[in-house]
């Protein structure tokens, strides 16, 4: 598990503004209904983030994440995982994770990613840059969702699982199929994370000649992305500026 029920995002280094926030159900095209949150800025730039949680689903962290990104002119939505297994329950800190963890799909998942894409190109007048932005499991799932034709920007992974196998390959196999410009953001102590597969991805997508940009904070641990770790705070602040500069850099004016 990555973060629990106290966990809170750092803050962003750019002044924000006031964002609005509300939790909502999304329906896939085969009929699962699942938890969003969705995040909306009161002075909104060009872009907007699909955020994919940890493990645990759309949580508070990722509540107070989407707030974030909001704040500062960023739209966003976290969606959750479990619609199929666990419905429309709570994901606070007496969800037991991990059945549905395992019962997760790459395909459905996809499913309910195209709803959320859907749902968020008919939430603005005008075509904006999108982006994933996930963590562990999350994490992953945005480098899986590279080769993939959602028509994103770019994809940004904290601490993604390399050599997750969701049926057909690890994230590290997949990796050469990536389409899309990529953030990687890894701890240098993460055990469960080798430096050595962090490594293979750099060298991947520079074989395949992907723009991408992958980090790893020497004595940072796996979650290092946390308000209370305040030991790392040096390298959340650093991580947030790249997701900024990133998200910024890609874009369309």
């Amino acid at each position: 598990m990555c973060y629990d029920d106290e966990a809170r995002p750092p803050r962003p280094p750019e002044q924000g503004s006031n964002a609005q926030g509300e939790e909502i159900v999304l329906t896939g095209a085969d009929g699962n209904r699942f938890i969003a949150y969705i995040a909306r800025p009161e002075h909104a730039t060009n872009a907007q983030v699909v955020i994919y949680p940890d493990v645990r689903g759309v949580h508070q962290f990722y509540k107070d994440l989407a707030l974030r990104f909001a704040e500062i002119g960023i739209k966003a939505l976290a969606i959750d995982y479990f619609g199929r297994t666990a419905g429309l329950t709570a994901r606070d800190d007496s969800f037991e994770f991990w059945p549905h963890v395992q019962q997760l799909k790459l395909q459905t998942f996809f499913t309910d990613v195209q709803a959320a894409l859907e749902y968020l190109r008919s939430d603005s007048d005008h075509a904006l840059s999108t982006f994933t932005v996930g963590f562990c499991l999350g994490g992953s799932l945005s480098l899986l969702s590279g080769a993939e034709d959602f028509g994103l920007s770019g994809l940004i992974a904290f601490y993604a699982g390399l050599s997750r196998n969701m049926g057909n390959g690890t994230v590290l196999e997949h990796s050469k199929q990536i389409k899309y410009p990529v953030l990687g953001l890894f701890g240098g102590a993460d055990q469960g994370i080798p430096t050595e597969q962090v490594h293979e991805l750099d060298q991947n997508l520079s074989t395949t000649g992907i723009e991408h940009d992958i980090v790893i904070y020497p004595d940072a641990p796996h979650s290092f992305f946390d308000r209370r770790a305040v030991a790392y705070a040096d390298a959340s602040a650093d991580a947030w500026k790249r997701v900024l500069r990133f998200i910024t850099a890609h874009t369309t004016k």
